[in-house]
């Protein structure tokens, strides 16, 4: 009673119903996407773009703009279609260029955040940004409605190409054959992705980001085969971890990210137990 007492106490002040709403609606995003970028062997892929979302976002800070979003969106978002384009490039394969672009733009925001820094405490301002310690609890109410629209825009999106998404993910040689327009799908993977990594970097950061989108997906395939059973079961995990790691975190005065991540890693131990005896 004294727990439940503590969190509707809790509950009272806006940040923490803030955080709620932005930490349910990223992970089941991240979940959403997730199934497809595990299928596709493109799991990695949210790492080097949340490394590029943390270098635009050193240089919009530099460049004081007034909203970080007007840089960090379009860049992540260009990097995302070039490296998931189909055709890739002829003289850097795609998963050098993948650990090129990642290395590469996070040594560049650190550079630029040193140089140019204007906070008295950089360490802190880059341990926040890159593990997400204390972001989530910080949101202001518009970016809680931009993180609700983006939210709305991929679950749509999702929703709305659903037969086409699982087509491209599983065969795109054979849905190209049928006459899918898979340039079309991979572009819209590729956008969905990029808004999917900027939003995540609220909740757990720019290091942690690939937890929501590959343990997830992975702990329902522990259990279930079909693509349908593994995209609901992977939803509900991801939205249940989101929400269990954002209390305990509250409740435990523990990093948020961290926490969420452990809560997934837990998640996936028990999935991965309960997929063996499934087995038997």
């Amino acid at each position: 009673m004294s727990i439940l007492n503590t969190l509707i106490e809790y509950f009272r002040f806006p940040f923490v119903r803030y955080a709620l709403i932005a930490g349910v609606l990223i992970a089941l995003c991240s979940s959403l996407l997730g199934v497809t970028l595990v299928l596709k062997r493109l799991s990695f892929i949210g790492d080097g773009l949340s490394h590029v979302a943390f270098g635009a976002m050193a240089i919009a800070t530099a460049l004081s703009v007034s909203s970080d979003m007007l840089i960090v969106m379009p860049t992540t978002i260009v990097c995302a279609i070039l490296l998931l384009r189909r055709n890739g490039t002829k003289n850097v394969r795609g998963d050098a260029a993948l650990a090129m672009l990642s290395v590469g733009a996070l040594a560049l925001g650190y550079l630029v955040l040193n140089v140019f820094s204007k906070s008295a405490n950089l360490s802190a301002d880059v341990c926040s940004t890159l593990f997400g310690s204390t972001s989530i609890l910080t949101l202001k109410r518009y970016e809680v409605w931009l993180c609700v629209g983006m939210s709305a825009l991929v679950v749509l999106l999702f929703t709305l190409f659903y037969h086409k998404i699982f087509a491209v993910t599983f065969d795109e040689s054979f849905a190209s054959a049928t006459g899918t327009p898979t340039g079309v799908y991979d572009l819209l993977i590729a956008i969905v992705t990029a808004i999917v990594i900027v939003l995540s970097m609220n909740l757990v950061g720019s290091l942690l980001t690939s937890a929501l989108i590959v343990f997830p997906t992975l702990s329902a395939m522990r259990v279930f085969k079909s693509y349908k059973r593994v995209v609901l079961c992977a939803a509900a995990l991801s939205v249940l971890c989101a929400v269990s790691g954002i209390l305990f975190s509250i409740l435990a005065s523990t990093p948020v990210g961290a926490t969420i991540v452990a809560a997934d890693l837990l998640a996936f131990l028990i999935f991965s137990i309960l997929g063996r005896l499934k087995g038997k």
